[in-house]
């Protein structure tokens, strides 16, 4: 982003804003020049000393001098940044790059650039600029890095200005700044069958891919975004409302990823905690199955999903499934916790879905939030959930299991109302966790004498 201006210091003759703005700029050096000047000025008037008083006039004036010609210096100086990436991942470092451009026909003297960063991101970077010739430009380049994802400003970019002599300095400021998204981790995921979960899944999707009926003669309402080449005239005249012809899409899998953001089901916080862990491993299989070709939603325990996307969700296996997987990461990247007691509101949302598979990332739950679950699961073709026990997760080292008896009594109530209901023990790999999923939905098909798609 590029921001032109004149980087000065201009008012009006006698304005006494001007003045104090031009005083308050002086350095150490200055100041001490200014206090020895006129201490060494006193000392004569007192003394009858001329000789000490010129030396003390000199010392005085020269700060001063220096700080009235710096603040009436005109520099017009273009300033830009660019982000190299602009969306990153947690943990990963991007590159930015400085650049600053002299378009006056005056060459300028030195230059201190300095860029605003949140204290996350890294120390704030400075750079000492020589001087830079009339028309000429100076690039320079920094790197930040954050274990927290979020959203975060960078800028605005800062020059310092300072006179030869070091008397005086004064600080402009340039108006834009850019965002740098930190979104989560996303793992790579391997393309397990995880059979019996949906209809359309695995090799029966891509038959369902390639239904498409012919219109329904039943119009319906006018929905936002409908195509106004759809419009039913004579519906529209029967019934007073603007009507659309039903057009039957072509059958597509469908995957919803349910994220659980209560407060009250996580404890701890920073990256390693259970709810980092959480918002990562729903990125992940979001973006595994748009890769996929799958239709995928987001949903969170307040019922909300990615601005813009439709009831069937964001389509995979097209060119737009990579803005897609843009869109939901910058929601996941500034998600935090609500102030839900359950998750009924996902649960309404849910309740007029079709079939399809339901991966939930789930915190603490008790006997009341387990029962909703089990209603959800009836609402989906096939439900698989990861339940983290942030007790578990405070108290024990990673990588070592010990799911409380409330964590595994849970699971149990949902595995009986046909959930793939897993623990997540502290520092697990969603690579072995999504396998060990496939293996167990594996395994309950066989036994039931039935086979996925």
């Amino acid at each position: 982003m590029t921001d032109p201006g004149a980087v000065h210091a201009e008012g009006d003759r006698g304005d006494r804003s001007g003045v104090r703005t031009a005083l308050a700029g002086l350095t150490t050096r200055g100041r001490s020049f200014l206090a020895a000047g006129v201490a060494a000025a006193i000392c004569a008037y007192v003394l009858g000393q001329s000789d000490l008083l010129r030396v003390g006039l000199l010392l005085a004036v020269l700060p001063l001098v220096c700080a009235g010609v710096l603040y009436r210096t005109r520099y017009r100086v273009a300033g830009s940044r660019r982000l190299a990436p602009g969306r990153v991942p947690a943990g990963s470092e991007s590159r930015v790059h400085l650049r600053m451009d002299n378009v006056s026909r005056l060459p300028t003297g030195l230059l201190m650039l300095q860029d605003r960063v949140p204290y996350v991101l890294g120390p704030r970077p400075r750079f000492v600029l020589d001087r830079v010739e009339a028309g000429g430009r100076r690039e320079v380049s920094y790197r930040v890095r954050s274990d927290l994802r979020g959203r975060y400003p960078l800028g605005p970019l800062q020059l310092r200005l300072s006179d030869p002599f070091g008397m005086c300095e004064l600080t402009r400021s340039f108006s834009t700044y850019d965002t740098l998204t930190v979104i989560p981790r996303v793992e790579p995921l391997p393309p397990v069958r995880l059979s019996g979960e949906a209809k359309g899944y695995g090799d029966g999707r891509q038959r369902s891919l390639a239904l498409a009926g012919e219109d329904d003669v039943i119009p319906r309402g006018y929905r936002y975004g409908d195509d106004l080449r759809r419009v039913h005239w004579r519906s529209t005249a029967r019934y007073g409302e603007l009507m659309v012809r039903r057009e039957e899409q072509p059958q597509r899998a469908r995957c919803t990823v349910l994220l659980d953001t209560r407060a009250v089901a996580y404890e701890g916080a920073g990256p390693d905690s259970a709810f980092e862990w959480a918002v990562s491993g729903a990125a992940s299989v979001l973006v595994h199955m748009l890769e996929r070709g799958f239709s995928v939603r987001l949903l969170t325990d307040t019922g909300s999903s990615v601005p813009g996307e439709g009831s069937d969700g964001f389509a995979g296996a097209n060119q737009e499934s990579a803005d897609a997987a843009g869109m939901m990461m910058d929601t996941l990247a500034v998600v935090d916790h609500s102030d839900e007691e359950g998750l009924s509101r996902a649960y309404d949302v849910l309740r007029g879905g079709g079939e399809g598979l339901l991966v939930a990332f789930l915190g603490d739950l008790d006997e009341e939030q387990a029962a909703v679950l089990a209603r959800m699961r009836h609402r989906s073709g096939g439900a698989l959930a990861f339940v983290l026990d942030s007790e578990t997760w405070l108290r024990e080292p990673a990588g070592v299991p010990g799911p409380s008896h409330g964590d595994e009594e849970r699971l149990r109530m949902l595995r009986e109302a046909g959930w793939t209901a897993l623990g997540v023990p502290r520092g697990a790999s969603l690579d072995e966790l999504w396998r060990q999923a496939d293996r167990e939905r594996s395994g309950l098909a066989a036994a039931s004498g039935g086979e996925g798609p």
